[in-house]
């Protein structure tokens, strides 16, 4: 799909500040060095959601170096898999490329309590992703 020899993911919602970087946070963690993770926001915000951080650190995985970054063209050619979160037809369309919808609670504005939940559905989505992608590359 991309000429990169790792499968890549790109996560968007719109300020790329909590749901998409919590998953790119989880499948970096949990994928290593086997696919290469992107995340995007179309309207960044200015630093990642302090309750992302914490809900996030409370299952190990650390994402307060993180910093929201602009949804690109580039960045969603260069990717495998677009996973959009709320980010509606702000992300281009490309030929070849896998898109999902993730439709997951908004985490802005919301406290650690708050999150969890969404923190822990996105792993279990990152677990899937993760078995599919390894599934596509037995199968190539």
């Amino acid at each position: 799909m991309s000429s990169s020899p790792l499968p890549s993911v790109l996560f968007v919602c719109v300020h790329n500040a909590g749901r998409s970087q919590m998953a790119a946070g989880f499948l970096s963690h949990l994928a290593g060095d086997r696919i290469e993770v992107r995340s995007a926001g179309s309207i960044p915000g200015n630093h990642v959601n302090p309750a992302a951080v914490d809900a996030m650190k409370e299952v190990g995985v650390d994402i307060s170096a993180d910093t929201p970054k602009i949804l690109t063209t580039d960045a969603v050619q260069a990717s495998d898999y677009v996973i959009t979160m709320g980010c509606g037809d702000a992300c281009p369309i490309f030929p070849g490329k896998k898109y999902l919808d993730w439709a997951l609670e908004d985490a802005a504005g919301k406290g650690v309590e708050a999150v969890r939940p969404i923190r822990d559905e996105i792993k279990t989505r990152i677990e899937a992703l993760i078995a599919e992608i390894d599934a596509a590359k037995q199968q190539d």
